[in-house]
């Protein structure tokens, strides 16, 4: 029994280190200022693996990681990262626990990528004045042109990118008998 969690605790570690590896080189611009990285492609297959709260420990690390190396926001920034994260991986690994097929991974990836869209818009419009330090009307302006397409091709980036690499990752951990199911 011991062993089997020091093997999910070291896989935790990995995929923590992985998604933040993930931020570091591969960030890249999408709309205006807004960078997409692909550590929530990470995350969401911790929590396909190991359940939703997976992907809550595994985002909460790295975020506070990223924040006190990378980032230049602060720790609103830091929550942000924790909100968009958490509201597209967790859905997505909630669902595909309770409906453990295909057709749950893809219902689990969609209910995830629209989650953060709508989330992302309501946390935008609240939070981003405060920490870009524009007047909430120059955000509500950038909602609609920049924040929505952002988190839309975002999103769709990650649920594609996830369903390419889920199972040859599951296929590996499985073979080297790191994960058991």
């Amino acid at each position: 029994m011991n062993i089997n969690k020091t093997k999910k605790l070291t896989t935790i570690g990995m995929l923590c280190a992985l998604a933040y590896a993930a931020v570091v080189v591969g960030r890249i611009p999408l709309v205006l200022f807004l960078k997409y990285d692909p550590k929530d492609v990470i995350i969401v297959i911790g929590g396909l693996i190991f359940g939703p709260l997976t992907s809550f420990a595994v985002t909460v690390i790295v975020s506070v990681v990223q924040m006190f190396t990378i980032s230049g926001t602060g720790i609103l920034g830091c929550i942000m990262n924790i909100i968009s994260s958490c509201s597209f991986a967790c859905p997505a690994a909630f669902v595909y626990k309770k409906k453990h097929k295909l057709s749950g991974a893809l219902l689990g990836l969609f209910c995830g990528w629209s989650c953060q869209v709508v989330v992302m818009m309501l946390w935008n419009y609240l939070i981003a004045p405060i920490y870009m330090g524009y007047p909430r009307e120059a955000i509500v302006e950038l909602l609609i042109p920049a924040f929505l397409p952002f988190n839309l091709i975002k999103g769709g980036l990650n649920a594609a990118i996830t369903m390419l690499l889920y199972k040859p990752v599951i296929t590996a951990l499985r073979r080297s008998k790191i994960v058991t199911k």
